[in-house]
């Protein structure tokens, strides 16, 4: 068996209108930004990323893989882009996907304090038995054993109510995800569909352009349905 990988396209909301388009500036195709990386000219003139697309300014679009980005740096595709001459960071694919892994994180953080996250071995198999989920959250360090249990009841609900399977998230230890959780460690936890899902799921598919969402050591990790970017892995 091969790697599930779900679509990329942006979440149900986002598709029942034409998205805006941006254009690349590593590769000069247009493409939607969900799937993008913007960027702004600092005040001392260095590229940075804007991972909240916040910032003010004009703003440069790369896609969201780490191929796209260091191409924009080494054909000075960022000078082009701002119309004048800025200082490119020899780090700056390593910043956007340190940033996109705070960006989780914040999210996940977010979704504990509304209740929207179901955390625990034992409160996630409950739910994955009955209810749909829209993202798995696994612990990089957690064993085998469980994770596949918890799988196995998500992949059943979804085929039940032909929905598509539940991806996962596999990229944070368990002190990691413990950290944004308020516990010392997490290693298993699911979100139902709604408006943090769909933001997790558009943070995660810009980030597997940087980095593995289900880890390469993972003995089982070839029965997961794996979130992962159409423009092109990480390392």
């Amino acid at each position: 068996m091969t790697n599930t990988d779900i679509s990329t396209a942006p979440p149900d909301d986002a598709r029942r209108r034409k998205p805006r388009e941006r254009r690349c500036v590593a590769t000069g195709q247009t493409g939607n930004p969900s799937l993008m990386v913007r960027f702004v000219n600092s005040p001392d003139n260095v590229v940075t990323p804007d991972i909240f697309e916040k910032l003010p300014g004009r703003g440069v679009w790369v896609t969201a893989n780490r191929m796209s980005v260091k191409t924009a740096m080494k054909k000075k595709a960022f000078c082009r882009g701002f119309k004048t001459r800025v200082k490119v960071p020899d780090d700056l694919d390593d910043q956007v996907e340190a940033g996109l892994l705070q960006r989780i994180l914040g999210l996940l953080g977010m979704a504990m304090k509304s209740g929207q996250i179901f955390t625990g071995y034992d409160q996630v198999q409950t739910v994955a038995g009955s209810d749909y989920l829209a993202l798995r959250i696994e612990a990089s360090d957690g064993s085998p054993d469980g994770r596949g249990k918890i799988r196995v009841l998500t992949k059943a609900i979804s085929h039940e109510l032909e929905k598509p399977e539940t991806p996962v998230i596999g990229c944070f230890s368990a002190h990691d995800l413990g950290r944004v959780l308020g516990f010392g460690r997490v290693v298993h936890a699911a979100t139902a569909p709604g408006s943090i899902s769909r933001s997790l799921t558009q943070a995660a598919l810009r980030l597997a352009g940087f980095r593995d969402m289900v880890p390469a050591y993972w003995p089982d990790r070839h029965y997961e349905t794996e979130l992962k970017s159409a423009t092109g892995a990480g390392s």
